[in-house]
Formats: C-alpha cells, sequence, structure tokens
C-alpha cells in the first residue's frame, strides 16, 4: 500500500471513520468529503483565509470570558496565523454543494487547526469543545460571508474600479478636444465630443460604486455570537464585542456586533444587495466593452473610430485579423456576475425560519463576482485605456457626412424642410452643408457656422 493510500481511524458522534493518514482535517470533513462529490468547486483562498481570521479572534474572545486558557486560546491563534498565512489551504476539500449550514467547512477548519497545533506544536485541542468554543457553524458561516465579502471589496474590487475610473478619465482628457458623431438606437445621432461619452463612462462606473459603498455599510454588523439560532446559547455575554474587538485589532477594521444576530443567521438580504450592486457594476462593464467593440469595429468597413491594441491573432484561418479580445473577454465576465447574482438572488430566499441554508453558494458565487470584475476592471485600465488610440481622420469624416447635423436648422427652416435636406444628402452622399446651400437662402458661410460640429457640442 502506498503512502497516499494510507488511513487512520478517527471517530465523531457517528462512530470511526477511516481518514487519510497525512490529511490534516478529522472525522466530520472526511464524511463530508465522501458525501459531498458533485462539482470541482471549492471555497476560495478568501474564505479559508477570512475563516481562520475569525477563529482566532473567537479563541481570543474565549479567553477574555474565561472560557479557554490564554495557553489554548494562542495555540489556536498561532495555529491560524499558519492558514492565515497561506499554508494547508490544501487541506480544505470540501465541495461548495454540501450541508447549506457549512457545518461541513466550519469543523473542517476546526480539524486542521487542532491538528496543526498537536502535530506542529504537540498540543492537543478539541475541534469542537476549544476551536469551536461559543460558536456555530450557525454564526460562523454567515459572519464568514460578510468579513470576507467586505474585505475583499475593500481591498481588491474598490481600487481596481477606482483605476479603472482614472483610466478612462485621462484618456478622456488626452482627446479633450475630439468630436464625433453620437449615436442612438444605433443611428447617427447629434455630435458630441469623445470625452463627455467617456466621462459618461465613468459616470456610471461611480454609480456602482456608490451602490456597492452603501451595502458595505452594512456589511459590518456581525451576528458572530448568536450561536445556532441567534439567543447566545453557550456563548458568554461579552463574546460578541471581544470577538469584533479582536477581529478588528487583527484585520485594521471596524466590525461590530449586530442589533439583531437572529436576522443575521436567518436572512441574506445582505448579500443579496451586495450582489445587486455586482450585477450593477457588470451592466456598466458590458455597456462599456460593447460601446468600445463598435468603436473598435472595421478596420475597414466598420466604425474604426478607435483602434484597441492588437494583443493576438484573432484568427485560425483569417491571416491578419485582429479581435477585440479585451473587451469580449470582460462581457463574458458580466454574463457570469449576473448570473451569479442571480443564484444569490435565489439563494438568499432560502431563509427558513431560523437559518438560511445555502450559504456555501451565497459565499461561492458572491466572492467569485467580486474577483471577476476585480480583474475585469485590471485588465480595461491597462489593455484597453493605457494605450487608447482615437482616429481622428475616421471621425472627422462621419461628421462631415452626419445628416442629422440638420437638426441645428429646425428652428430656422422648419423640421420638415430640414427632414428633406437630410434625406437627400444621405442618398447623395454628400455633406449635409452642400445640400443645405441649394435647398435654403442661408448663406454658405452662415450654414457652415451653423452646422460646425465643434459648436453643436
Amino acid at each position: 500500500m502506498t503512502a497516499e493510500h494510507n488511513t487512520r481511524v478517527e471517530k465523531d458522534s457517528l462512530g470511526e471513520i477511516e481518514v487519510p493518514e497525512q490529511a490534516y482535517w478529522g472525522a466530520q470533513t472526511e464524511r463530508a468529503r465522501q458525501n459531498f462529490k458533485l462539482s470541482s468547486l471549492r471555497f476560495s483562498t478568501a474564505f479559508i483565509t477570512t475563516l481562520a481570521q475569525l477563529k482566532k479572534a473567537a479563541a481570543r474572545a474565549n479567553a477574555d470570558c474565561d472560557v479557554l486558557t490564554t495557553t489554548q486560546a494562542e495555540l489556536i491563534a498561532t495555529s491560524a496565523d499558519a492558514i492565515i498565512a497561506g499554508q494547508y489551504h490544501d487541506q480544505f476539500p470540501l465541495d461548495i454543494f454540501q450541508t447549506g449550514s457549512g457545518t461541513s467547512t466550519n469543523m473542517n477548519m476546526n480539524e486542521v487547526i487542532a491538528t496543526i497545533a498537536k502535530r506542529q506544536h504537540q498540543q492537543n485541542l478539541h475541534p469542537n469543545d476549544q476551536v469551536n468554543a461559543s460558536q456555530s457553524s450557525n454564526d460562523v458561516i454567515p459572519t464568514t460571508i460578510l468579513v470576507s465579502v467586505w474585505l475583499q471589496l475593500q481591498q481588491q474590487l474598490l481600487p481596481s474600479l477606482k483605476e479603472l475610473a482614472g483610466a478612462i478619465e485621462a484618456a478622456a482628457a488626452a482627446h479633450k478636444d475630439v468630436v464625433k458623431t453620437g449615436r442612438t438606437h444605433l443611428m447617427d445621432a447629434m455630435p458630441l465630443r469623445l470625452a463627455d461619452e467617456l466621462l459618461a463612462w465613468c459616470q456610471q462606473l461611480h454609480h456602482a460604486e456608490a451602490a456597492l459603498t452603501a451595502a458595505m455599510t452594512q456589511l459590518q454588523a456581525l451576528p458572530q455570537g448568536g450561536t445556532a439560532v441567534g439567543t447566545g446559547i453557550n456563548a458568554p455575554a461579552q463574546f460578541s464585542e471581544r470577538f469584533c474587538q479582536h477581529l478588528n485589532q487583527a484585520i485594521n477594521t471596524d466590525f461590530y456586533p449586530a442589533p439583531s444576530k437572529f436576522a443575521g443567521i436567518a436572512g441574506q438580504e445582505l448579500n443579496q444587495q451586495v450582489a445587486a450592486g455586482l450585477s450593477m457594476l457588470g451592466t456598466v462593464l458590458l455597456k462599456i466593452s460593447n460601446d468600445l467593440r463598435w468603436m473598435n469595429s472595421g478596420p475597414l468597413s466598420g466604425l474604426a473610430e478607435i483602434e484597441l491594441t492588437a494583443l493576438q491573432p484573432g484568427s485560425s484561418i483569417m491571416p491578419g485579423k485582429v479581435n477585440p479580445v479585451i473587451p469580449e473577454a470582460v462581457a463574458m465576465v458580466c454574463a457570469k456576475v449576473l448570473g451569479n447574482s442571480h443564484s444569490i438572488e435565489c439563494a438568499a430566499q432560502q431563509g427558513n425560519f431560523q437559518l438560511n441554508v445555502m450559504l456555501p453558494l451565497i459565499a461561492h458565487q458572491q466572492l467569485e463576482s467580486i474577483a471577476l470584475l476585480t480583474e475585469a476592471c485590471s485588465h480595461l485600465s491597462r489593455h484597453v485605456f493605457a494605450d487608447f488610440k482615437v482616429n481622428k481622420a475616421q471621425l472627422e469624416q462621419n461628421l462631415a457626412r452626419n445628416p442629422i447635423l440638420v437638426t441645428a436648422l429646425n428652428a430656422r427652416i422648419g423640421y420638415q424642410a430640414a427632414a428633406a435636406i437630410a434625406k437627400q444628402a444621405y442618398q447623395e452622399g454628400r455633406p449635409i452643408v452642400e445640400v443645405a446651400a441649394e435647398q435654403t437662402d442661408i448663406s454658405r458661410s452662415e450654414l457652415e457656422q451653423l452646422l460646425e460640429p465643434h459648436k453643436l457640442v
């Protein structure tokens, strides 16, 4: 028998079970590993790291409340620190699709911490009685979701979103004098500054940022200490406050005990609100990506208003073809995020009585969306807007031929006469100023002033 097939016997309340000899997990994790084989999806590094942070804070809170000795608490904290530092992450093998409370993953963490203490420090800790003291999966997992989501928004997504907005603003400033044909219904419309078009994207990004920032303030109220249903059974009276103090000290945050731990355990509407903000950002990025694809289309028979950086060959059969690969990739990210948001909305509805039973799914979809949107913003910043090239000649040619410029003459000649000029200019492929000079008594010089695109913006 090879080493990887060697096993040891572990016990839990259901009896004995064989566990891989070198594994740091114990009986409850092994049962879950054997029971749940629905997918290859696993909890993210961000979630596992945050869960270890919670165990560390809980241990020190328990020492403050005389539930654990200082030695026991620091042993748990030291073992958790190894996980926080990135070690032992291969010891969390469980499928996302498991018991809806996330009990299996909570016990996975408890067992791994206990085994680290035993193997690395030669000290015994009980996974339930000590590592999980004053806790329940029912408050641990919802709290871990809130903290991990808040941290990833604060440390990853919001900085990336600001980077993207800054890159777009820089592109707008670099091309502030460029005027182009506007489009409504994908059809030629009145002109506008290219900078105004780009800055509109920035404002949309700011809308999404504001929605996420508003949602984040509510994520800071933690249900930890509510234990099984919210009553705080088996947790000391001061546990919640001490827990938040130690967590904030460790990760430099401002979390506080939820005013209703019952609501924090039973409901997931706060994560639904975050998902809505992520969905909003996905919608904005999809709009930007599609606009970029249209503006880059061509290069000869499309709009060809901009030229995106050539990153790779675009076809296995058509030589020389280059595609807008970054906007396409980002558009797919957006589709995924919108799907994740719907999953979270459905999962948030599964709060039956005192517990939501789709917590692992919410955790996975939410953190996945944040990670994807972080990279999407970063890719647009660095691969699209850092080298934003504008085809001014094409923009000017389109402007000169735009029959909708005749809108500027409405007040002088009326809508019907202006429409007739626009139709003739379009049919004959002539500049609007030429046809207007023939069909009105307005002088050519005055028409050039009235129809000057730079004055119409």
